[in-house]
């Protein structure tokens, strides 16, 4: 069965960075579209970046883009996101999700992420 287990979350101060791993184990994220989403309090799940299996297409929401970076490595069977410039409205819960099969055009939707991660916990502190 597929696995997935993010780490790397942190307490942060506003400005600080952090690193978030997602390691994949029971199949190879070779043909895997991957994202990571978070939630935050009082907020719906929201998107965060996503990146197509062979990185040639990468996405990131309107909050993020410019501090954030997603990336992967398929001879490890890892999906990072750097993170910089850390905001408090970055807070929440940070999860990775894999969605098996094929998007020529466009972006896999919330619900084509079939496989998900426990999660991990991200907080930027002002």
């Amino acid at each position: 069965q597929v696995q997935l287990v993010e780490s790397g979350g942190d307490s942060v101060q506003a400005g600080g960075s952090l690193k978030l791993s997602c390691e994949a184990s029971g199949v190879s994220l070779t043909m895997y579209y991957m994202g990571w989403f978070r939630q935050a309090p009082v907020k719906e799940r929201e998107g965060v970046a996503d990146i197509s299996p062979g990185a040639a297409r990468t996405y990131y929401s309107d909050a993020v883009q410019g501090r954030f970076t997603i990336s992967r490595d398929n001879t490890k069977n890892i999906m990072y996101l750097e993170m910089g410039g850390l905001k408090p409205e970055d807070t929440g819960m940070y999860y990775c999700a894999a969605a098996r099969g094929v998007f020529p055009t466009a972006r896999p939707a919330t619900s084509d992420f079939s496989y998900w991660g426990q999660g991990t916990q991200v907080t930027v502190s002002s």
